[in-house]
């Protein structure tokens, strides 16, 4: 990550200040050969695990991907995929929130009126930030790397045996900083100031339609983009910072959208849940645009969960 803020021209204090105030160390990278859209087909694969799906939705925080500029994109992926007759939307212009956005419009797509039983939805999640150093720089908060994750949603009456439950979402949509990374100085002052605020009202309106508390939130998935972010919501809120799970911060950093779902993969395959844990998965950008998802960890009934987040990644910058 080092090298990536020196080769966009940011002093050694500043480049102290990524690593010692935001604990960014490493950000993934793809390696010469390999592209986002394999990923994204090799993630999709593994969480389909050979089973289908009626819908994929891909969640993006730039607006214009390299790869998708090509013809014939959505036609690709999806015969890659297995899913040659899926229908296949893009969901993006919500920046990071994108990916839980997904997950969140595929909850409802089960909710609909009409809804069969069985029906799936796969969402993909991914962006391929290192075609520009530029690009990868949000100024002042974190180094955006490259990486995919992709999970299953299914509907209640699926007689498989999903690993997470979802609860509820709750989300914040903030106009006044509409401008993103053209604010002036005092629009992304008040934003920062703003953003804990914001978070905790997205939180609490997934906790309240639960009919739960924050309380009674077991972890949090949080957003990788920070380190000095989340001390600050941990103190004005009094969540313990042990219920945030940033183990993935140093060595992943920030990585658009996915980074709720990876961190919730890596503290599932670490052994840290348990079931009947809830789990918070969070995400905010600017726009400014925040999403909180609450699950929970379903009973251990099967050796092979269908509802997994798959993450691909390549070199370390």
């Amino acid at each position: 990550m080092d090298r990536i803020l020196e080769r966009t021209g940011a002093s050694a204090m500043q480049r102290r200040m990524f690593a010692r105030f935001h604990g960014l160390r490493d950000s993934p990278t793809l390696i010469p050969g390999e592209s986002l859209e394999g990923l994204l087909v090799e993630a999709g694969c593994a969480a389909l695990a050979g089973l289908g799906a009626d819908v994929v939705l891909y969640g993006h925080s730039q607006s214009v991907q390299d790869f998708a500029c090509r013809p014939g994109f959505t036609r690709r992926l999806s015969r890659a995929l297995g899913l040659p007759d899926a229908q296949f939307y893009g969901i993006s212009y919500v920046n990071c929130v994108s990916v839980l956005r997904a997950v969140e419009v595929a909850s409802r797509y089960h909710a609909r009126p009409g809804a069969r039983p069985g029906e799936r939805v796969l969402v993909l999640g991914g962006d391929h930030s290192s075609v520009s150093d530029m690009a990868r720089i949000v100024p002042g908060v974190t180094v955006v790397g490259d990486a995919v994750a992709a999970v299953v949603v299914h509907s209640a009456d699926d007689h498989g045996f999903p690993r997470y439950r979802f609860l509820s979402g709750g989300s914040v949509r903030d106009g006044r900083f509409h401008r993103n990374l053209r604010m002036t100085t005092e629009e992304s002052n008040l934003f920062s100031r703003s953003c804990v605020g914001h978070l905790t009202t997205a939180l609490r309106e997934a906790t309240n339609t639960a009919g739960l508390t924050l309380t009674d939130v077991d972890w949090i998935m949080p957003d990788l983009s920070s380190n000095l972010f989340w001390r600050n919501f941990c103190r004005e809120t009094g969540v313990p910072r042990e219920r945030v799970c940033l183990d993935l911060l140093p060595e992943r950093g920030h990585n658009s959208g996915v980074d709720a779902l990876l961190a919730l993969q890596h503290a599932d395959a670490t052994g840290l849940l348990r079931p009947g844990d809830r789990c918070a998965l969070v995400a905010l950008g600017p726009g400014a645009y925040f999403e909180a998802l609450l699950v929970e960890v379903a009973p251990e009934t099967s050796s092979a969960p269908p509802v997994e987040p798959i993450s691909r990644g390549g070199a370390l910058e």
